[in-house]
């Protein structure tokens, strides 16, 4: 076995290092990378066992060489930026064959089937690849795609045969504690595939999924992909109580990832304090706020459909005006539809999370999130330039650009004038804020292994204010589960909203210095134009050089230089 797999890496190094130059080379290489990275698959199912993640591990420093190995002697920033993304790209394979290894440590790993689409461009967290979307099949299903589908649900039971192998020597206890929620969601969402009450979340509108005129081969792959999705769950709830290990990463991993992967320039520790400063202005905000809006009457909740329906049609029509007259959204057909798609459907009172909390107060909080919802247009009707930047980057490397830009737009709104007819309104501001830097945190002490998952829910909900947080909630275990299984993801909210203040910064004094007004507009037509990728690359795509915008960036653990 060991001479095996040391001729599959001499033959794929040696593959890898010829020498290569140009940046058509790169391009080539980024589709040769993504072929190398997704599994291999037989059957539909796909390969993770402990022999194909060696070859992986064989196969990587040799595409490595062949990266560094490129000239970039000539290139423009914006290609040298594409080639800093492949190499963060490889990083995190090489992170997640060093120390994450999901495949053989998270069974959430495992749980492939969507019923709805993400408000980010990639599914939040890591999983088996490919991913069973639902939500991107057209209804009542042609013949091809029936095929196809049929042959994604009939692989599930003999993947999950795989899992149980590849997940033997797994001590992870909070991951598999909390995993049992991922497999029920995907229980419930092929039930209701089969009864055909299914209704997916999509970028386009609610779709209705049903398997009405679908062949007899369809119809049993739902039936076995759920019946071996309980069975996993079964096996699941009775190893669970055996785990006793650690889950998260360590701080120096931890670090490591975010700085080589992600390009977040803080390490660990600063991003805990720079997290516990925004949680104590965010409730020191809400309290000045609520001392400025004493005399108003209170911000009670619409308790019925019609109330709720009322308010939030209302609220979406003023907030899309409100971008498009601001500037900072160009005035596009597809841009209002992405919003309108959006409006959330009643919940009563008894039921609400923490997030439908605050849409019956006031929706424009969470409205301002859902640029995210913007963004996804823009990637689906206004593709980048760059073949490179056009597909999600892997390993939720956008985290801190999407969530920490639709985190950092409910406040930028608010100070460019959103609520100045719903003062109270503010107030949701700096509650959501506490909220994302309060589970943010908890997250943190999640991957250094300092609190479980049930500590880290306490604190979440103990620290959002007004108590709307509930710590045995579904949202709040589905939350801090995804940060311990997406390292950096908890805190992106609020170190990506950070970058973004500090991109805004920097633009606007760079403009000073050509003496130059600061155009907003501008500077978010320049920042999309950069694509969905992490803040550090945005920076370098669209500012001059530090010395030429008077910004020294001693804390930049990026360099993009001429000669790459």
């Amino acid at each position: 076995m060991r001479s095996w797999l040391g001729l599959i890496g001499i033959l794929m190094t040696g593959a890898a290092t010829a020498d290569i130059s140009g940046y058509d080379s790169l391009v080539q290489l980024a589709q040769d990378w993504r072929r190398f990275e997704a599994p291999a698959i037989h059957d539909c199912v796909p390969d993770y066992s402990a022999v194909a993640m060696a070859a992986k591990a064989a196969g990587l420093p040799g595409y490595r060489d062949k990266v560094r190995a490129l000239t970039t002697q000539g290139w423009t920033a914006a290609q040298r930026v594409d080639r800093r993304l492949i190499e963060a790209e490889m990083s995190g394979l090489d992170f997640d064959l060093r120390v994450r290894q999901p495949w053989a440590r998270d069974p959430s790993f495992y749980a492939t089937v969507f019923g709805e689409r993400s408000d980010v461009p990639q599914h939040e967290g890591v999983t088996a690849a490919p991913a069973i979307d639902l939500f991107q099949y057209s209804y009542p299903l042609p013949k091809a795609d029936q095929r196809r589908l049929a042959c994604q649900l009939g692989a599930i039971p003999a993947l999950l045969e795989q899992a149980r192998l590849n997940l033997r020597d797994s001590n992870a206890h909070d991951l598999w504690v909390y995993s049992t929620g991922t497999w029920h969601e995907q229980s419930e969402v092929l039930a209701r595939l089969a009864a055909g009450t299914l209704v997916m979340r999509t970028l386009e509108g609610p779709k209705h999924a049903s398997l009405a005129g679908a062949d007899k081969t369809l119809h049993s792959a739902v039936t076995r992909a759920r019946q071996a999705t309980d069975a996993f769950i079964a096996w699941i709830e009775s190893e669970a109580p055996k785990k006793t290990g650690p889950s998260g990463v360590g701080k120096e991993n931890y670090t490591w990832y975010e700085q080589n992967v992600h390009l977040v320039p803080y390490d660990w520790d600063q991003q805990v304090t720079l997290l516990r400063r925004e949680l104590e202005r965010a409730r020191a905000g809400l309290a000045l706020e609520e001392l400025h809006n004493r005399d108003l009457p209170p911000l009670l909740p619409a308790d019925t459909p019609d109330a709720w329906r009322a308010l939030v049609e209302a609220r979406m029509a003023e907030f899309t005006e409100f971008l498009v007259r601001s500037g900072i959204v160009p005035d596009r057909p597809y841009f209002r539809d992405a919003l309108a798609q959006q409006v959330p459907q009643f919940v009563p009172p008894g039921k609400r999370n923490f997030f439908e909390q605050t849409i019956a107060r006031e929706p424009l909080g969470l409205f301002s999130h859902d640029y995210h919802w913007i963004e996804l247009a823009r990637m689906k009707e206004e593709p980048n330039h760059s073949a490179i930047r056009r597909l999600p980057a892997l390993s939720n490397m956008f985290d801190s650009r999407s969530e920490g830009l639709a985190t950092a737009m409910e406040e930028t709104l608010m100070q460019a004038g959103l609520y100045d007819k719903h003062p109270r309104g503010r107030e949701i501001v700096w509650i959501m804020l506490a909220n994302r830097a309060a589970r943010g945190l908890a997250s943190l002490y999640v991957q250094s292994n300092e609190m479980t998952l049930e500590q880290a829910g306490r604190f979440h909900a103990q620290w959002t204010p007004r108590g709307w947080s509930d710590p045995a909630s579904p949202l709040v275990a589905f939350e801090q589960l995804l940060y311990l299984r997406q390292p950096g993801y908890g805190s992106s909210y609020i170190t990506g909203k950070m970058q973004f203040e500090r991109l805004i910064s920097d633009y606007s004094r760079a403009q000073q210095l050509a003496g130059k007004p600061v155009d907003i507009g501008a500077f978010f037509a320049h920042m999309n134009d950069a694509a969905t990728i992490p803040f550090a690359l945005v920076e370098a795509d669209m500012l001059p050089a530090p010395a030429e915008r008077g910004t020294p960036l001693s804390d930049s653990v990026y360099e993009l230089s001429a000669g790459g």
